[in-house]
């Protein structure tokens, strides 16, 4: 299958692109579709007698290219509908008859300047369908946000992550406006769809794509401002599994300056080893490693409600719990050479002894972040105070 993607240096085109390539080389396998495909990315600086080249040989057009912001008005219908024209009569040159999907907008029904043209580019290339009896797709998207999106053009999710990752300004007009917003992933799972369809079935246009997300300008700042602020507290945001706060945090990352892309966190060191704040949650708890020196034994305490979840992945080492209303102490030989979870129940004390010649590496999860006011942690030693262990 060759597929014609006209508008290749733009924002949507850039990753349909890249998903594309990953299906082409084997990369991404959860498509059911094959990876003998050829792309054709044309850009308008390519010239003219690529585009014959293209519309020649092409099984498939994108056309997503498009004007947003011109210095003139006049352009938006030029770039908007009238080379989608020119492109659509190259094609008909060609005895090309093959289907086209162009992008076109939900201001279409509206009569500014900018809806007009897409209007207008819709109603050319329904002529194109019906002259030709081949299947055309319209999709009327609204705002769309991800990476690669440009800062300070037309999309209010990519200045704010622009200008909130580097301490720069942001403009609010209406803090309460509702924005109807459509995540750069879902638009490309969409355009691959598209070569899995029969392209002989029936097509009702306009199509909208449904799964979108409607947020307050004001609340999208609010999001973005937390991101900047929880990194600085190694605080990770939201993360359920496609909310609007982790595709925003995606997005907002892709944003942020090379610099920044580094930070430090704080490693609390002794004699004994170090003890590492990772991330902290305020829904699914935190993470931290601990290190322990050779022969040093860390730990000694239990928790009323705290739980936790110790994981070597460094080094060799012993890990003891007891009910603290039990003499029975449990045992578990731990190695990073083959990983295992040992849980910490509540009214546990434990310990942790680094039994190897190199220091000990352990990843330990919390339930619950660590609270200087209220620890949650009480000494106890996992022996009793004569050193003698209890029976097992």
């Amino acid at each position: 299958m060759r597929v014609l993607i006209v508008g290749a240096s733009g924002f949507i085109a850039k990753n349909l692109i890249a998903s594309l390539e990953n299906i082409i080389s084997g990369k991404d396998r959860t498509h059911n579709i094959s990876k003998n495909i050829s792309l054709y990315k044309y850009s308008r600086n390519m010239g003219t007698e690529k585009l014959k080249e293209y519309c020649r040989d092409c099984d498939f057009v994108f056309y997503l290219a498009g004007v947003n912001r011109p210095k003139d008005p006049e352009e938006f219908m030029e770039g908007n509908a009238e080379y989608l024209d020119y492109i659509l009569k190259e094609l008909h040159r060609q005895e090309n008859v093959c289907p086209v999907m162009y992008i076109s907008s939900i201001q279409a029904t509206l009569d500014n300047a900018y809806g007009e043209s897409k209007r207008a580019g819709e109603e050319i290339l329904e002529r194109y369908g019906c002259e030709t009896g081949k299947t055309v797709y319209i999709y009327r998207l609204t705002n769309i946000f991800g990476k690669w999106c440009r800062p300070d053009y037309n999309s209010v999710v990519a200045t704010f992550c622009y200008r909130i990752a580097r301490g720069l300004p942001i403009r609010i007009d209406d803090a309460k406006k509702r924005l109807r917003l459509l995540y750069i992933d879902d638009v490309i799972e969409e355009c691959i769809g598209l070569l899995k369809r029969d392209w002989g079935e029936k097509v009702n246009n306009p199509i909208y794509i449904s799964h979108t997300y409607q947020v307050a300008v004001k609340e999208i700042a609010d999001l973005l401002y937390g991101f900047k602020k929880n990194k600085e507290e190694n605080k990770i945001s939201n993360m359920q599994e496609g909310s609007f706060s982790q595709r925003l945090y995606s997005t907002y990352l892709t944003y942020l300056p090379k610099e920044h892309l580094r930070y430090a966190v704080e490693m609390k060191q002794d004699e004994r080893g170090s003890f590492t704040e990772l991330f902290k949650t305020k829904e699914r708890g935190q993470i931290s490693v601990n290190v322990t020196k050779p022969g040093i034994t860390k730990g000694e305490h239990w928790h009323h409600t705290k739980n936790e979840k110790f994981v070597v992945v460094s080094g060799k080492g012993l890990v003891r719990l007891r009910q603290i209303h039990s003499r029975d102490i449990v045992d578990f030989h731990v190695t990073g050479e083959k990983m295992e979870v040992i849980e910490i129940p509540p009214g546990y004390t434990h310990n942790i002894m680094n039994e190897g010649e190199t220091d000990l590496v352990t990843v330990m999860w919390a339930n619950e972040n660590f609270h200087q006011e209220k620890p949650d942690t009480y000494f106890l030693k996992v022996e009793d105070d004569e050193g003698e262990e209890w029976n097992n």
